[in-house]
């Protein structure tokens, strides 16, 4: 069975959408998966927001990961919830989408974004506009097939280096392969940058664990996402994490990744200390 629209698809219906300008939706997380990073609900918000965007540009052009101000964690989420999706649009036309989202379980937000803005690729360069379409009249009308979601692989970032609570080195070696691949995308893969921000905040997280003896933290907000490159399969790229600035409840640490001297992301986690 082909991975297109199973292996990296997070909206199972779409319920109302006010083209180019405002959608909602929703997502049943499978409840057999072992879990369902946050990286993944904001996955599912973007998503949300690039239907109504390739809709309101007539399929010609998609958008991909670029810019998030800001990133809310708010809450938890697990195997078997419901995500209620909603997104507001301030700019879809064929250079970019713009839009504000939010994620809820049970009618509390898990997720919230703001400021983000994905610029605008070719369709057909990354997907069959045919079989984008269909989907979107499948999503607005009976719904897809739920659980379709097997999952991802644990990927991690190998610690090469640093200083124990101040600076952290490593190295992201991308999959080769992988299911989700055959749905991100289907003519181009490209590793998603939601699965880099995962890793990434996971890195910092390792960091912050060292400050203070083992202190532990929660990631709170990730600010001035920037995704500057494609990522393929197989690619390598260093990491880089370092603590900005720390009190006794909050902890920031800036996390940079490059492929060689290139810079290919950046992002700045905020840590509240779990009491």
């Amino acid at each position: 069975m082909s991975d297109h629209f199973r292996a990296f698809s997070f909206v199972d219906r779409i319920l109302a959408d006010e083209t180019g300008k405002r959608i909602s939706g929703r997502y049943h997380i499978p409840a057999g998966v072992g879990e369902f990073p946050l990286s993944l609900v904001s996955e599912a918000i973007g998503q949300l927001a690039a239907w109504s965007s390739m809709a309101a540009t007539g399929f010609e052009v998609r958008p991909v990961a670029g810019i998030a101000g800001r990133v809310e964690f708010l809450g938890t989420v697990k195997p078997g919830d419901v995500l209620e999706l909603e997104a507001t649009l301030v700019k879809a036309d064929t250079e970019a989408v713009g839009y504000d989202g939010l994620a809820k379980v049970d009618g509390e937000t898990v997720v919230r974004l703001l400021d983000t803005l994905g610029p605008m690729v070719p369709m057909a360069d990354f997907d069959d506009p045919d079989a984008v379409r269909a989907r979107y009249g499948l999503l607005t009308t009976t719904g897809a097939e739920p659980f379709a979601y097997g999952g991802v692989p644990g990927i991690a970032a190998e610690r090469t280096g640093g200083t124990p609570g101040e600076r952290a080195e490593g190295v992201l070696n991308v999959p080769g392969d992988g299911a989700f691949f055959g749905d991100h995308f289907p003519r181009r893969p490209v590793f998603p940058g939601t699965l880099l921000m995962n890793v990434k905040m996971g890195f910092a997280l390792g960091l912050a664990e060292e400050i203070d003896g083992g202190s532990a933290w929660r990631p709170a907000t990730a600010c001035d996402v920037k995704l500057r490159s494609f990522m393929p399969p197989g690619e390598a790229l260093d990491l880089n994490a370092e603590v900005e600035s720390r009190d006794d409840g909050l902890l920031r640490v800036i996390v940079t990744t490059r492929k060689g001297k290139r810079l290919n992301s950046s992002a700045r986690f905020e840590f509240v200390r779990l009491s």
